[in-house]
């Protein structure tokens, strides 16, 4: 039995060391602030974050040090530009600043800051568009920014951003999740031999409710931690839940048929959420969007 399960193990291991994966230094998900303008016009317009504190990762406010003056991708009359507006609120430009008028986004990916301000800035005109103060409510927190209102050369106008993180492509996620795992396990059950109905009504309803309480999980660790935290709780759930259905399975299976082995049944639950795990991460590395 012990060298049985030794093998189950190590097969275990090899299937996630076979998976893609790749670590380098500082190389995980960071949070990040995505903003994309909606009926925004032509005219050239370059777009960053007021920080609420004058840093933030490696981003900081200019101290007046020409030796510490980043421009990055900005154009440096741009830069100056940002360097010399003047927030009514007291919040600091952290040299960091994107043309928006093509992309009608503005994405801030690495070390954004909590506590905004979105600030635009025409140059054909000299003109700021600026909004109000909002925060970071997520991992990767979504905004939409109307710019129907916003007339051109209006400087100092007002500009709304809303929430808009996609909750309805959550949801779909999860629930292609949930049915590509359980058909998995439904499929490897019929292989282990376990085919009468009240048996795989068992591992049906099983599946179901193990499937929707890790999936909901997930997103919520996704949703407030991001991808990393996202992979960590994957695996630490997918061993709590091989651990209950095991049990489950050997209470309700054994009952059902005498001629189901204790060891054939964690031998399935074992197997089948290896093989969903690796299957998932499979799938993520093909559309990563759906997990």
């Amino acid at each position: 039995m012990k060298r049985k399960c030794f093998v189950w193990v190590l097969c275990c291991a090899a299937v996630l060391c076979m998976m893609p994966a790749s670590v380098h230094a500082d190389s995980g998900p960071k949070p990040s602030v995505r903003i994309r303008f909606q009926n925004m016009g032509d005219e050239l317009c370059y777009g960053t974050l007021l920080s609420k504190t004058d840093s933030t990762g490696p981003a900081s406010a200019w101290d007046g040090n020409p030796e510490h003056a980043y421009y990055y991708d900005l154009d440096e009359e741009i830069w100056q530009a940002f360097v010399d507006y003047e927030d009514a609120d007291g919040y600091y430009f952290l040299q960091e600043g994107w043309l928006c008028s093509e992309s009608k986004q503005l994405n801030w990916t690495y070390y954004p800051p909590s506590s905004f301000k979105i600030l635009l800035y025409y140059p054909q005109t000299d003109s700021y568009v600026v909004s109000g103060i909002y925060e970071r409510y997520a991992f990767d927190s979504y905004f939409t920014v109307d710019m129907s209102a916003v007339e051109s050369g209006a400087s100092g106008a007002i500009i709304t951003a809303e929430k808009s993180y996609d909750f309805t492509w959550e949801l779909i996620s999860m629930l292609c999740r949930a049915v590509l795992t359980i058909a998995l396990e439904m499929a490897l059950a019929w292989c282990f031999g376990l085919r009468g109905k009240r048996t795989l009504r068992i591992v049906l309803c099983v599946n179901v409710v193990t499937q929707i309480a890790l999936n909901v999980a997930l997103n919520v660790i996704n949703y407030n931690f991001g991808l990393f935290a996202f992979i960590a709780g994957y695996i630490l759930l997918e061993l709590m839940v091989f651990a209950v259905e095991a049990v489950i399975y050997v209470v309700l299976l054994r009952t059902d048929s005498r001629r189901i082995s204790r060891r054939r049944i964690v031998a399935y639950a074992l197997t089948a959420n290896v093989v969903s795990f690796a299957a998932g991460m499979g799938v993520a590395q093909v559309i990563p969007g759906i997990f």
